[in-house]
């Protein structure tokens, strides 16, 4: 647990407001499925990414038995998503190891884990309201790296994004930058070491704990849930009883 701090900062309490206000659900239906890809479009049309043709963007990838997709619901309304990997030398796939597969290869074979998070996108007209929603996104990344035991959390990153995950996760670069076709840019591999940046991530962004239970429901086995939950409330405030 993270120790209390009687006198949070005002961006703190803020995230914890809106903490109070949203819930985070497994992507498993199509229907989910299809609200996703329509998040992911708007949020990468605005940055250019988006496909020349279509409207969705799902991938492979979302299928992937080491996959997990996450969506973040505001007042009903999905605002915002992430999908996770599990990185093991059992089940490799992710980004990272698809655009730094020598490194990654080297890491596995040692038998590290990781967590690989991808496909972040937030509603742009939801940003636009509520820019604390990435915070509450990549929250997802934390608690998979807790509820997996991972050894690092990765962070496949354009060189203009880099300082924001070194800035959140202290994120350290694992290799040289390198230019990659399908981004048409330099892209950069930055790490987190999980066990060693852990306190120092929960005492400045406090909002990211979660009880074991919270995990659970968000990254346990169907068989071993039984029956999926439809939502998943945050327990930051279970593990924080005096914050905000």
């Amino acid at each position: 647990m993270v120790s209390e701090k009687p006198d949070l900062p005002r961006f703190t309490k803020r995230l914890f407001k809106l903490l109070d206000r949203v819930e985070y659900r497994r992507v498993e239906s199509s229907e989910d499925l299809e609200a996703v890809a329509r998040v992911r479009f708007k949020a990468f049309e605005q940055i250019g990414l988006a496909p020349k043709s279509g409207t969705t963007i799902i991938d492979p990838e979302d299928f992937a038995p080491n996959a997990h997709v996450i969506g973040i619901y505001y007042e009903e309304r999905l605002v915002s998503t992430i999908r996770i990997h599990h990185v093991t030398a059992g089940e490799p796939m992710g980004l990272a190891t698809e655009c730094f597969p020598d490194v990654m290869g080297d890491l596995l074979a040692a038998g590290r884990t990781f967590i690989d998070p991808v496909r972040l996108a937030a509603d742009p007209e939801v940003l636009r309201e509520l820019p604390g929603i990435p915070y509450l996104t990549l929250r997802i990344a934390t608690m998979a790296s807790d509820f997996f035991e991972a050894d690092y959390c990765l962070s496949v990153v354009k060189p203009n994004h880099k300082a924001f995950y070194s800035r959140v996760f202290n994120s350290k670069p694992l290799v040289e930058p390198r230019y990659l076709e399908r981004f048409s840019s330099m892209v950069e591999l930055y790490a987190s070491e999980v066990n060693f940046e852990r306190s120092s991530i929960y005492s400045r962004f406090p909002f990211f704990t979660a009880q074991p239970f919270e995990r659970r429901m968000m990254f346990a086995p169907r068989a071993e849930l039984g029956l999926t939950p439809l939502t998943i409330l945050p327990t930051a405030r279970f593990v924080q009883p005096r914050l905000g």
